[in-house]
């Protein structure tokens, strides 16, 4: 006879413990690390990048534990080669428009969206000793200046800046990305270099900033999409929506990217 209620009791409790889950799953929010499961996600991102992305990186980690975030920071152009040749990225943020079409135009990247934008500026030591204060300081007898080859973004817009401002430079050497400019001149082996505004904000014990007139009239405008071939689509486009959400836009902004 005491089986019943037992039976009941038990019974009972089930119907509570399912009543409990279905209540937690229409709530809308999964068990952490259920939406995207157990994965290694590879972004392939602009040097610039690198504070921002690593807080965002670790954003899309807390909202799903599961997944390993791997992001290699390079100059925009080598990074766009290597993806070209098959590099195993599932992302591509790019600091310009340029670096990233080709890509496009061949069917390596899915749509293509615009989510930061940056300005440069001329770093130098802290206190700035030489007391560098316009573009055509840089080009002073005895100024030892490093500016982006080129082909990096930062050195094409580099290259604009000075066009504009009338100014010929010829510096000591041509960097292969950014944060190699921002070396030189944290290490004294370079008296001054152009940089983006992120990278000053980003080293502030490293290097000083200084605005030149005419940075407002070059800005850099930062795209980001997923690899057409991504093996791990879902993810990677968690990643882009997170870039694009306004969490991703406050850390991008926090760093002092503009908006795009």
């Amino acid at each position: 006879m005491n089986r019943f209620p037992r039976a009941l009791t038990v019974l009972a409790v089930l119907a509570l413990t399912l009543t409990g889950c279905a209540e937690s799953t229409s709530s809308g929010t999964p068990a952490p690390g259920d939406s995207l499961g157990a994965q290694s996600l590879s972004v392939y991102a602009a040097s610039s990048l690198a504070p921002a992305f690593d807080e965002i990186g670790a954003l899309l980690k807390q909202q799903n534990p599961s997944v390993d975030v791997q992001v290699t920071y390079d100059g925009s152009s080598t990074l766009a080669t290597q993806i070209a040749a098959g590099a195993p990225a599932d992302v591509f943020a790019s600091a310009d428009q340029k670096n990233m079409q080709p890509l496009r135009d061949d069917g390596l990247t899915g749509p293509t969206t615009l989510f930061a934008g940056n300005t440069l500026r001329i770093a130098v030591a802290p206190g700035n000793p030489l007391k560098i204060a316009t573009l055509a300081d840089l080009a002073r007898p005895g100024v030892i200046t490093v500016v982006c080859a080129a082909q990096v973004p930062c050195g094409a817009a580099a290259t604009a800046l000075l066009s504009n401002a009338n100014v010929t430079l010829a510096p000591a050497s041509e960097e292969q990305n950014v944060t190699a400019v921002v070396t030189k001149v944290a290490r004294l082996e370079a008296d001054a270099g152009l940089v983006y505004a992120t990278d000053i904000a980003a080293n502030p014990d490293r290097i000083e900033g200084v605005t030149p007139a005419g940075t407002d009239a070059v800005v850099g405008h930062y795209p980001i999409a997923v690899i057409a071939e991504s093996p791990h689509a879902e993810a990677a486009q968690a990643f882009v929506d997170l870039v694009l959400s306004p969490a991703g836009q406050a850390v991008l902004a926090a760093h002092g990217f503009l908006a795009p």
